[in-house]
């Protein structure tokens, strides 16, 4: 039985977070414990957890644990301090919308603060639980949905970053139906780009496939065009850090050009996420924000320099996808296509 990663589940003891460090993959699988929301900002910015869905939850996780952890000061200091935690939490990566909606419900679910931090920490936690529950469900689903668009009974896929279970509390979005379909005995060839210049698809997605036993084959970034060309690819699927209400989506930098390619080479480009993903309240992908990293993850990023160490670096971590280029968006609600007017209402209309 396949058994995918836990990116983040609650320490033994239920008292802090426990993730894998994912900035030591794939080398070492470590575990560590992040035991207040300045922990777990840190932790999100320094990527030791990435993906959309995952640092929504480890956002939801931490701000439980602040909670417990600040029970010592008086009511409105208390209150005062878990919301300038949970704002400095919803600021960390301000692409991915995941995070900013899971920071959101939990202030929600805090309310009144002046309740005292007793009362606010059982319904912080719950809540938690919840959004981590309903990921690990939304999917499966998603997976379940997708199943429907991998050819039988082998599939060829290309695929680009990390949307599986490290990105998720689940079986992941854009691996879902590769991991349901591998259960299901069907043939897979995965190919994974490698993702610069931090590598989540070398790294990533082919150690966590690698090691449910699926196969997979790294490329570099630039090697999707001559697979396409060579008919070695059946489809593309990525994942999303978000999905505004036109179907533009923002996706780890280098998305935009594998759907330009894939369009050109009349190969089905496919974005699996959760509707949590979805930003209804912006009208299209002029105005996501879009992260911009440290130069050095270019010039030095795993400490061997790789380029004149001033020479300016250009390093936003996102693109945007035109919904031209995407032929359909799986969430866990069904599979929507083009022109993607039932995202904000979950209604398919027929477009499975």
């Amino acid at each position: 039985m396949i058994r995918p990663p836990e990116a983040v589940r609650w320490s033994a003891d239920g008292s802090a977070v426990d993730i894998i460090d994912q900035t030591l993959l794939p080398a070492t699988e470590q575990r560590i414990l992040l035991r207040s929301a300045a922990e777990a900002e840190t932790a999100i910015r320094e990527m030791r957890v990435r993906g959309a869905p995952a640092i929504g939850i480890v956002a939801a996780f931490a701000l439980a644990v602040e909670a417990v952890r600040l029970a010592g000061h008086e009511r409105e200091g208390f209150a005062t301090r878990w919301a300038a935690a949970a704002e400095r939490l919803r600021a960390a990566r301000p692409t991915a919308i995941n995070l900013a909606w899971a920071v959101d419900r939990m202030r929600e679910a805090a309310r009144p603060l002046e309740d005292g931090p007793a009362l606010v920490a059982e319904r912080l936690r719950a809540t938690a639980d919840a959004i981590l529950a309903e990921d690990r469900a939304m999917c499966q689903r998603i997976g379940e949905h997708a199943l429907a668009l991998v050819p039988e009974p082998q599939a060829r896929v290309l695929t680009h970053c990390n949307a599986g279970a490290l990105a998720t509390g689940g079986i992941g979005t854009a691996l879902a139906p590769l991991y349901l379909a591998a259960g299901a005995g069907r043939s897979l060839q995965v190919f994974a780009s490698e993702t610069r210049p931090l590598l989540q698809g070398s790294r990533l997605t082919a150690w966590e496939l690698s090691r449910a036993g699926i196969a997979v084959t790294i490329v570099t970034d630039s090697v999707g065009a001559v697979l396409m060309r060579e008919g070695s690819v059946d489809f593309v699927i990525v994942g999303a850090d978000r999905i505004v209400a036109n179907g533009d989506t923002a996706n780890k930098v280098g998305t935009y050009g594998l759907a330009v390619l894939a369009r050109h080479h009349g190969i089905p480009f496919y974005v699996a996420a959760p509707s949590s993903t979805v930003d209804a309240g912006t009208a299209d992908g002029s105005a996501i924000p879009i992260e911009h990293r440290d130069a050095d993850e270019v010039r030095r990023g795993f400490g061997l320099l790789t380029a004149p160490a001033d020479a300016p670096v250009f390093a936003p971590a996102f693109d945007i996808t035109p919904a031209s280029l995407i032929d359909a968006i799986i969430t866990e609600r069904g599979i929507f296509r083009p022109p993607f007017t039932g995202l904000v209402t979950g209604t398919t209309r027929g477009g499975a």
